[in-house]
């Protein structure tokens, strides 16, 4: 079954200096119908313009994949990270028994636009830690490229959950397709272009909300670039 999630009818927040789409309940927008799907709990499409961000604040057993599209996240930790997460870079924090951050943009004159990811945890309680990985555009490109992962496969950043991150471009006739075991979830999110997944089509911030079936397959993109999880029910 495939249930689509259009773009407009997600939760808006327009702080002036943020600017935040929420794919499901988060802040003061609150969806019973959308608390999360399976153990993905938020996906935050977020832009936060020049010399502003989040100041610190703290999180504590969660999962939390930062996916930049353009800009530049400038994030500093309790770990002692501090980095910049430019485009093509994925970043994992997990926040085990306890961390503080910052997500700041430091790009002048340009808004930094990027997706924040929570996964809830299969294990609570452990050390904090960070991990940042680049996945350059022709890994992608016309495939689903796995970018996390709770066994580091491929490359992938580790994720303390039972979920994989899949990410890719797709554009003509490019096509890929993932298998999905018995009683898996999964939620495919279309970054931006147009695109086909398992026969429907998506535009621009829609996602599709997939339960009982088999395989996520994706074709007909429209310069497409696209997020697929395979997630715990």
């Amino acid at each position: 079954m495939l249930t689509v999630r259009r773009s407009q009818d997600r939760g808006l927040a327009d702080f002036g200096w943020l600017k935040s789409f929420h794919s499901f309940s988060f802040g003061s927008y609150f969806d019973p119908q959308h608390m999360g799907w399976g153990n993905l709990r938020v996906i935050n499409e977020d832009r936060i313009a020049p010399g502003t961000g989040f100041g610190t604040h703290g999180h504590s057993d969660m999962e939390i994949i930062s996916y930049v599209l353009s800009g530049n996240l400038g994030h500093t930790d309790s770990m002692g990270n501090v980095k910049g997460i430019p485009p093509g870079d994925v970043q994992r924090m997990s926040a085990g028994r306890g961390v503080t951050h910052s997500e700041l943009n430091h790009a002048k004159g340009e808004t930094t636009h990027f997706l924040q990811i929570w996964i809830q945890p299969n294990v609570k309680g452990i050390a904090p830690s960070y991990e940042q990985t680049t996945f350059p555009e022709d890994q992608k490109r016309g495939r689903l490229r796995l970018v996390a992962s709770n066994d580091a496969a491929q490359g992938s950043v580790k994720i303390h959950a039972d979920a994989r991150l899949y990410a890719g471009l797709f554009d003509g006739d490019e096509a890929a397709t993932i298998d999905l075991a018995p009683g898996r979830l999964s939620y495919v999110h279309l970054i931006r272009g147009d695109l086909t997944v398992n026969g429907v089509a998506l535009q621009t911030g829609d996602a599709a909300m997939m339960s009982e079936e088999t395989q996520v397959s994706v074709s007909a993109g429209k310069q497409a670039e696209v997020l697929v999880f395979d997630l715990a029910a």
